[in-house]
């Protein structure tokens, strides 16, 4: 087993010891692009805000209100791209031999 591999199991015993409930399979189509949305939003805003007004006092609530903004467009922007960027995807990679 990889080290991932490893890792992600090791991660799904613990869930299952604390009583997390895993969601079903038909989930991960809105899951995924929730964190990644969440992940990629939270990054880019950072990098943004303080580019544009530094570390200065306030830089947080400043930081807060883009992050806000930018993943209220970029969850449902990613819903809708999805589909489109894995046929592109599918054109451009080959699939794993069965």
């Amino acid at each position: 087993m990889s080290d991932l591999n490893a890792r992600f199991a090791s991660s799904a015993r613990q869930a299952r010891r604390a009583g997390f409930r895993k969601l079903p399979p038909s989930a991960a189509a809105f899951v995924m692009p929730l964190i990644l949305s969440i992940l990629m939003t939270c990054v880019v805003s950072a990098v943004a805000t303080l580019r544009n007004i530094g570390l200065t006092e306030g830089v947080a609530g400043h930081w807060l209100q883009a992050w806000g903004l930018s993943w209220l467009i970029a969850f449902p922007t990613l819903l809708l791209v999805l589909p489109l960027v894995r046929r592109i995807v599918g054109l451009l990679v080959q699939s794993p031999a069965q």
